[in-house]
């Protein structure tokens, strides 16, 4: 079975690659997809983000089958055009899960085919959150055991120049 994972990913951060991991075991195949997003203020652009998730894959073992595409609009609209009949989404706390809930939600009423699956995060990655590297980074923290080794550098230069 395919699935996907959409998120901004800006940037990648260890409890998202710890959710890539752990979905590239249950499922066929994986997408990443970077989901534009114009409400958002974002970082790095969708090009840069997808380089990056594809340097910190490529750091792990046994993980072939994931991809990263990069999408707008629906994601359920997404998920049908590249038949994933599964809708990843991590779950740090309640307060993600009543979102998360409304969210799935609406997509099952879009197409109930299409199912929204849950990854609880790891206690360790519990309060991380692509906010949470950009507030660390940007004051001049280290972002070791935030981000994945690979973009370590890349992040940082990127928060020093803002």
């Amino acid at each position: 079975m395919k699935a996907i994972y959409p998120g901004t990913f800006d940037p990648i951060t260890n409890g998202h690659l710890d959710i890539i991991e752990r979905a590239s075991h249950a499922f066929d195949e994986v997408t990443v997809v970077i989901m534009r997003n114009p409400n958002k203020h974002v970082l790095f652009t969708e090009e840069e983000r997808a380089e990056m998730i594809e340097q910190s894959i490529e750091a792990l073992t046994n993980v072939h089958n994931v991809h990263v595409a990069i999408g707008s609009g629906l994601t359920v609209k997404f998920a049908r055009a590249h038949h994933a009949g599964v809708i990843i989404r991590g779950i740090r706390a309640v307060s993600d899960y009543e979102y998360e809930l409304q969210q799935a939600t609406a997509n099952l009423m879009l197409d109930d085919t299409i199912e929204t699956l849950f990854f609880i995060a790891r206690p360790e990655y519990s309060f991380l959150s692509s906010s949470a590297v950009k507030e660390i980074g940007s004051n001049g923290g280290s972002l070791e055991g935030f981000v994945p080794r690979p973009i370590i550098g890349r992040v940082t230069e990127k928060l020093q120049q803002i």
